[in-house]
Parts: C-alpha cells; sequence; structure tokens
C-alpha cells in the first residue's frame, strides 16, 4: 500500500513568492492594515470643541484680573478711611486746644424811617422803605481770628422783600464786639398782587410789622499762623417788629426777642453743606 503525501497548511517562503509571482494584482495591492486610534471616528467628540489647555488659560486670566480689581478697590477704600481717621483726629486736637465757638451776632437797633405803598392809576403798586440797621457781632474764641468778605443783607416780611443793602467787609480779632451800620431801602420797587395782598394785612397787625433778616457773606478763619480757605456763613434773623413811621417821625422795631441763626455753608466739590 503506497503512502500519500499531504502538503503543510502554511506555504513557506518559496510558495509565497511563487505565488506573487503569479498573481499581480496582489503585488499591486498590499494587504490593509487597521488605522490608527486618532485617525478613528469618535462620535462623542465635536468638531468644533475648544481645547481643554486654551479654556484653562483663560479662566487663569480672568481670576487674575478679577484678583487685581479687588485689590485696587480694598487699597482705596482702606487708603480713604485712613485719611479720614488722621481728618478726625487732626480736628479733635484742634477742638482740644483752641475751642472753637461760631461766631454771635446780634441785632442793636432799627429804625423805620420811610415805608410807603403807592398804588398808580394802573392798579400797580410800589414800595419805597428807608431803615438804618446796625449790627453786632462778637468773637468768643481767645486764639481764632474772623475775616468776613462785604455782607449782602435782605430784609422781609411775610416771604416779600422789603428792603436790602450790605455791610463793609471787616475783621473779628478774638473776643472783640464789633458794630456795623447800614441803611437799607428800596425805591418804587414793583409789587404783586399777593405780595401786596401780604404786607397790607401784616400792616394791621398789632405787634407791627413782623420782619426777618438774611444775610450772608463769606469768612477766612485764622489760628495763630494757619489761614483757612473762605468758608460761606449764613445769619438769619427772626422775632423783629416794627411800626410803620406816620410822617417825618421815625419808628424804632422791637428786637428784644430777636435771635440770630448762624450756618455755615461748607462746599466740597459741587456739594453745600
Amino acid at each position: 500500500m503506497t503512502d500519500r503525501v499531504y502538503p503543510s497548511g502554511k506555504p513557506n517562503g518559496t510558495a509565497a513568492a511563487t505565488t506573487g509571482a503569479t498573481n499581480p494584482a496582489a503585488a499591486t495591492n498590499p494587504p490593509q492594515f487597521p488605522p490608527p486610534k486618532s485617525q478613528l471616528y469618535n462620535p462623542m467628540r465635536h468638531p468644533y470643541r475648544p481645547n481643554p489647555a486654551l479654556h484653562a488659560r483663560h479662566n487663569h486670566r480672568r481670576c487674575s484680573c478679577r484678583r487685581c480689581f479687588c485689590l485696587c478697590c480694598f487699597w482705596s477704600v482702606l487708603v480713604f478711611l485712613i485719611l479720614l481717621l488722621l481728618l478726625a483726629i487732626a480736628g479733635a486736637a484742634l477742638y482740644v486746644l483752641y475751642r472753637p465757638h461760631r461766631p454771635a451776632f446780634s441785632i442793636s437797633s432799627l429804625k423805620l424811617s420811610t415805608f410807603n405803598l403807592t398804588t398808580s392809576a394802573d392798579d400797580t403798586t410800589r414800595i419805597t422803605t428807608k431803615l438804618n440797621f446796625t449790627l453786632s457781632s462778637k468773637n468768643p474764641n481767645k486764639k481764632i481770628t474772623f475775616y468776613y468778605n462785604p455782607i449782602s443783607i435782605n430784609l422781609y416780611s411775610s416771604q416779600v422783600l422789603i428792603a436790602n443793602g450790605t455791610f463793609t467787609n471787616f475783621t473779628s480779632p478774638p473776643g472783640d464786639v464789633n458794630i456795623a451800620h447800614s441803611i437799607l431801602g428800596m425805591t418804587s420797587e414793583v409789587l404783586d398782587v399777593d405780595s401786596v395782598k401780604s404786607l397790607r394785612s401784616d400792616l394791621k397787625r398789632r405787634n407791627g410789622l413782623p420782619m426777618r433778616i438774611e444775610m450772608e457773606t463769606k469768612m477766612k478763619v485764622k489760628v495763630e499762623k494757619l489761614n483757612s480757605k473762605k468758608v460761606g456763613i449764613k445769619i438769619v434773623c427772626d422775632g423783629v417788629h416794627g411800626m410803620v413811621p406816620k410822617g417825618n417821625s421815625t419808628a424804632v422795631a422791637s428786637s428784644n426777642n430777636a435771635k440770630c441763626k448762624v450756618d455755615l455753608k461748607i462746599k466740597i466739590w459741587k456739594f453745600n453743606f
């Protein structure tokens, strides 16, 4: 019985070379290997998704900008509070050393020599007034000097302006009492109907015509060798009553119950206090 010889399942190199030589298609198209993982399509990855490294860099920049802004705000507020504290300490020291007080004002005398209301044929009412006004100012401080600019004076009766005038500038040394004189008046000023009614009603009062005096000026303060800037000051005197003079006589207004209030007008930027 003859033995059969079976060929091996794996072709050797010679067979592969022979097969390749006999099959030209296999030589032109080499076998395809699986593509690398980077070229595989990943459906979970969006083509426009930003790079995580760039995103982290932008967040770091934002955090640094916020941190700088917060630091600037913190130091600005801290410097402002320190300046306020220093100003408060300086003010307290000045108060303890010099005990500053506001100037005091009072009405020495107010005399009415002319007060006329005349109505023309066209129902126009005019007022003519003349008054002698004397003001007393006192500096109660021991080491502070006041320098006053010219003082403007307006005299009202029930919100109706009946006279105006000015005081000249003057200086008030420590502990000094200054007396200032001025002539107030108006000449043929036209009044509206409401003002005329108000004045005629006030003239019938038993106590006389109620008057209110308002004065405004600017004042500079000197403490030893230290000079301040000019500060606005307003003086308001209430409680004055005067009788209307008759003929050529002069009527003295009653100022026994008059009180004068002094207000400082401090201006910071565009704000008045």
